[in-house]
């Protein structure tokens, strides 16, 4: 059994207290801290001092309160340093630069070569975006606090290692090793799965609800799982590879080598073949491009084409199924839908998806989940990234002194803390 130590929890209590401040509100008091995190207020006290001596936070003025003194109020110190989130796609390298608030201020992105790309063309492409951003916000390298880097697939977080892309012949590239060779800033690695689930927790529907799934629906698809407000990362950081689950014996191959997986059906990829067997005459479903086939595809459906509209209900069943499996298993308060597809197919997905999981789900998750789609400000997966540098940033030991490396449930009372509202009709399709 790993054994959380003193500094574990001093650790993780001060990041539970940090998201807090990115929940919406510009400046908070220690009271309020105490009471959204159920914390005790010394401890609050402690660890926002720590963060105000590290320069992380800084005093925001006062608040009135109910016949005592005024509550000083805390905020964010913006202007401490940059973060910069990186989200490596299957065609491009799009990279952004955040202040300490996390807003952004500089967007660039730089294309992929077609085929099987090599660890060193995403290398090249990566530092370029570096490059720019700095160039373009006139920020010194030395302001930066460090570089966060979604990569698709498996990833080893503590070596920095790329396991297994489903884009591309990668197995054990160490590319963080390479980045660092290049760049020469503090960097962070993890997967979109869990850059996407770190912004829905700080930005999103994690602010309100501790026990979520992420779906992201792209070219690849995975589900990012967080379990009392902490990011569910599995023995070997490989928790999530919910597209590569079976969905059809004998299916379709996928590009995992295996048949049959979720991906195979509603991904980008997944979606244009569906299209394309429904309609194998329609050149409009034959594009060499899988994103703009599904864009063409949703502007089909808006054209009330019956072959187009059928494609998007295929998948929204084939993703209700499979969200229903997810749903039973890990009895989430909140699921959120992101990402490309989505955004393409919106509310025609969505909705059909919304009655395969009523179909298809165990009454009782049933009842206590709602379904909700994305609402994270941009992009998730660079905002989710940049949480990411944020994160090594404050386990700095010249920051904070040493902590450890151990990720655990954050400590916290549970005696505020009571199980969901269950809805009496059922599971929920939110906006």
């Amino acid at each position: 059994m790993i054994k959380r130590t003193s500094q574990d929890i001093r650790r993780l209590n001060r990041f539970e207290v940090l998201r807090r401040f990115y929940a919406g509100s510009d400046a908070v008091s220690r009271q309020d801290l105490a009471a959204a995190t159920g914390l005790s207020f010394a401890t609050v006290a402690n660890l926002t001092s720590e963060l105000l001596e590290a320069e992380v936070l800084v005093e925001a003025g006062h608040e009135d309160s109910s016949g005592g003194r005024p509550r000083a109020l805390l905020a964010v110190n913006a202007d401490r340093g940059a973060l910069i989130g990186v989200d490596i796609a299957e065609t491009a390298v799009h990279a952004e630069l955040f202040d300490l608030a996390l807003e952004v201020r500089h967007s660039v992105e730089r294309p992929l070569p077609p085929g099987d790309v090599r660890p060193a063309d995403v290398v090249e492409r990566l530092a370029d975006c570096v490059e720019e951003l700095l160039r373009v916000s006139g920020v010194p390298r030395a302001r930066v606090l460090g570089v966060g880097v979604s990569v698709p697939g498996v990833v080893e977080h503590e070596g920095g290692v790329s396991s297994f892309s489903p884009y591309w012949s990668w197995h054990e590239v160490p590319l963080r090793a390479l980045l660092d060779e290049r760049l020469r800033l503090p960097l962070r690695l993890d997967n979109p799965l869990r850059a996407s689930t770190v912004a829905e927790l700080w930005f999103g529907a994690g602010r309100e609800a501790d026990d979520l799934v992420v779906l992201t629906l792209r070219a690849g698809v995975g589900a990012g799982i967080a379990i009392g407000g902490q990011l569910y990362r599995g023995f070997t950081n490989s928790a999530g590879e919910w597209g590569h689950t079976c969905l059809a014996i004998d299916g379709r191959l996928c590009t995992c080598g295996n048949r049959g997986c979720v991906e195979a059906y509603v991904s980008t990829r997944g979606i244009a073949q569906t299209w394309r067997e429904l309609a194998p005459d329609d050149t409009r479903a034959s594009g060499p491009d899988d994103a703009a086939t599904v864009a063409a595809l949703a502007r089909a459906a808006d054209e009330r084409d019956p072959t187009a509209i059928e494609v998007i209900n295929r998948t929204g069943r084939h993703l209700g199924a499979a969200m229903a499996n997810l749903v039973n298993l890990l009895n989430p308060r909140v699921v959120v839908l992101g990402n490309q597809v989505v955004d393409l197919l919106g509310e025609r997905l969505l909705s059909a998806t919304y009655e395969a999981v009523t179909r298809h789900a165990l009454p009782l998750p049933r009842r206590a989940a709602s379904l909700r789609r994305s609402a994270v400000p941009h992009n998730a997966v660079t905002r989710g990234a940049a949480a990411f540098a944020l994160e090594g940033f404050l386990d700095d030991r010249d920051v904070f002194g040493p902590v450890s490396r151990m990720r655990q449930p954050r400590e916290r009372r549970d005696a505020k803390r009571t199980g969901p509202a269950v809805a009496e009709g059922g599971l929920r399709l939110e906006g």
